[in-house]
């Protein structure tokens, strides 16, 4: 199996199974060296928790990449989940050029949207830095409501192909080089990813779980990014990743007292034993 130093750059929700207690985890099960540059920290996620502590870490990030310089630390891959304002995003793109190794990979999962609004700590103008660095990243992951805000396109519930081709034509013409798009369904009980680049556009369609779950986006982008960086192709990594996530949502449903994540850890030897 291959061996690739990683650098995910989101932040630390303390409890919760998302972002990088999420990452790390799931990234080192794919056998890779994972570095980690918290972008703030919370106490616990913000999906149902109440009270919950943050602390912005934008002022560290500058001194934690030039010590990392200084050093002649290089990664083979970035992959980044959630950023919370335009200056951090400005400071990844300075990471892509400063701290890239040879054969470098940039993977970026715009994570700012979902069901046809924005988070609410975002704005327009956020979306607009966030085009900078998703069209500048080999490698994007955005869901169907995060790609029409980076197409300016018009947010649909219910959809066809030709819909889904568009927003990937669209993505591509702005300069998107790999696109995983994911949560696409064209029947109620199913859902997708949908791997499109130069070649063309390739569907891998799964099981649709009605409950919804907190953190599986990065559950999905770790798994996609590790299995990727094993050597798969995009549309492999991306089945794999889905595999996995299902698993891991199934894995959860009926315990009342997990709803604020999925029980990947007990997952993790599925994945590993995918990626033999």
């Amino acid at each position: 199996m291959a061996y690739k130093k990683i650098l995910t750059v989101q932040d630390i929700s303390c409890v919760g199974q998302c972002s990088l207690t999420v990452a790390l985890p799931i990234l080192s099960a794919t056998g890779h060296e994972t570095g980690i540059l918290p972008s703030a920290v919370l106490s616990t996620h913000t999906a149902g928790f109440t009270g919950y502590t943050f602390r912005d870490l934008t002022d560290d990030i500058p001194g934690i990449t030039a010590h990392w310089q200084k050093e002649g630390i290089k990664f083979d891959a970035i992959y980044t989940g959630y950023l919370g304002s335009a200056e951090q995003i400005a400071y990844v793109k300075d990471m892509f050029k400063n701290l890239a190794g040879e054969n470098f990979v940039s993977f970026v999962d715009p994570a700012m949207a979902d069901n046809g609004k924005l988070y609410p700590a975002f704005d327009e103008a956020f979306v607009q830095e966030m085009k900078k660095l998703v069209f500048d990243a080999d490698i994007i992951l955005p869901n169907i409501t995060e790609a029409c805000f980076l197409t300016d396109s018009e947010y649909k519930e219910n959809y066809d192909e030709a819909y889904i081709n568009d927003i990937l034509d669209k993505l591509h013409s702005a300069g998107a080089k790999t696109v995983v798009l994911t949560g696409v369904g064209y029947t109620d009980d199913s859902t997708g990813v949908v791997v499109s680049d130069a070649n063309g556009a390739s569907y891998y369609k799964h099981k649709k779980i009605a409950q919804g779950s907190h953190g599986t986006g990065d559950v999905y982008a770790s798994a996609f990014v590790g299995s990727y960086l094993q050597g798969k192709s995009a549309f492999e990594a991306a089945s794999i990743a889905a595999d996995y996530t299902v698993r891991t949502i199934e894995n959860t449903i009926g315990d009342k007292d997990h709803w604020y994540g999925v029980k990947f850890e007990t997952e993790l030897p599925y994945l590993i034993d995918r990626l033999k």
